[in-house]
């Protein structure tokens, strides 16, 4: 254990307003503009997460400059540039792609843009896997964490941060002015800065009470312009018959989910739907929610008469779905014959040279 004391005092004006401001309550001004921090903690043992919270002037970000120096909170995150482009040079593509995904930042489109044009969330997932790329042996931290988002929007990227700096091993500091976001993170040590206390949660089980609730149903496909801009492929639905599910929480719409029959029907034969773009907000990536979402859209449509396939591009849901029981692996592709069609050259619907994985819907 070690001992961490602060004081910090600011300077209190003698002009006359600030002087009747004070004698209207008689407030001793010297002594209030005083404030004495002391905590025993332990922060050199091992360990992944790091919390420190407090209310705002509480004393958390000099504290945590006092221990690891005025330095440690400048943020590397380039706003001009697209943050996949500003990974080490010793980074290969791939490494790019995991500590993005890892974090969160899912959607590609999020990767290219320049980072001025992400939301403040996104940002903040942007900045960590930055950090989180830097040399081997650095404590990452990371002041006024999720001050700027919604609140279920905080619990998921404290969550998703907290899972991916376990996976990578990884030490992280987070400094919040928010109480909420504790049993999202799990942290390993807690110092608060209220109640100048210190817990160390190592070796102990912790169990998250709280509970994001979400539900799945039929939209219209309208509602595919708020999610398009998000998917890798076309901004266009598919044609013919379709059908289109929104996953909710509470009442707001985070996911889009589509189905299509890309082969008139046959009598006599079980009528098939192919699982069409698969987009779950940024904000909520992290979850999981995407391959549960699907799941449960294919549970409505199994319930319906339908036989659900699917093929696509994405390595990240092909994870999914290959760690998943309800789905089955039908072949990995990569066609050679090239079908020329407007401005592009594809092979059977996927751009050329593509790996493409298919998959048929098996409910348990």
């Amino acid at each position: 254990m070690q001992t961490y004391e602060l004081i910090l005092k600011s300077d209190v004006s003698k002009s006359f307003r600030c002087q009747k401001a004070a004698n209207s309550l008689d407030i001793d001004t010297e002594k209030k503009s005083v404030h004495h921090f002391k905590v025993n903690a332990d922060i050199k043992s091992n360990y992944f997460i790091g919390l420190i919270v407090g209310a705002s002037g509480a004393g958390k970000t000099t504290l945590i400059k006092k221990i690891f120096g005025d330095d440690c909170l400048n943020e590397i995150l380039d706003m001009a540039r697209p943050v996949i482009d500003q990974f080490p040079e010793h980074y290969s593509y791939d490494e790019c792609a995991d500590m993005l995904s890892g974090v969160g930042l899912t959607a590609v489109m999020c990767w290219v843009r320049p980072a001025y044009t992400l939301s403040n969330g996104q940002r903040a997932r942007a900045e960590i896997a930055l950090q989180m790329a830097k040399d081997a042996g650095n404590v990452i931290v990371i002041d006024e964490w999720t001050s700027v988002v919604d609140r279920t929007v905080a619990k998921v990227m404290s969550h998703c941060i907290q899972k991916h700096a376990r996976r990578t091993g990884k030490q992280i500091i987070l400094c919040s002015c928010h109480y909420d976001v504790e049993e999202w993170l799990q942290p390993d040590w807690v110092i608060d800065c209220n109640k100048q206390s210190y817990k160390d949660w190592r070796g102990l089980q912790q169990k998250r009470k709280e509970k994001l609730k979400f539900e799945i149903k039929k939209v219209g496909r309208e509602t595919w312009k708020y999610f398009s801009k998000y998917h890798y492929l076309s901004e266009r639905l598919p044609g013919g018959h379709i059908e289109t599910f929104g996953l909710f929480h509470n009442n707001d719409q985070v996911g889009f989910q589509c189905f299509a029959n890309y082969v008139p029907h046959r009598k006599g034969t079980v009528k098939k739907m192919h699982v069409n773009r698969i987009v779950i907000h940024p904000d909520y990536a992290g979850l999981g929610l995407g391959i549960k979402m699907v799941n449960s859209a294919s549970d409505i449509m199994i319930s319906e008469g339908f036989d659900v396939m699917c093929k696509f591009s994405s390595v990240p849901i092909f994870k999914a779905m290959n760690k998943s029981l309800n789905w089955k692996l039908l072949k990995i592709d990569r066609k050679t014959k090239n079908v020329l069609g407007g401005n592009m050259k594809r092979k059977a619907g996927f751009r050329e040279g593509v790996k493409t994985y298919s998959f048929r819907y098996v409910k348990n």
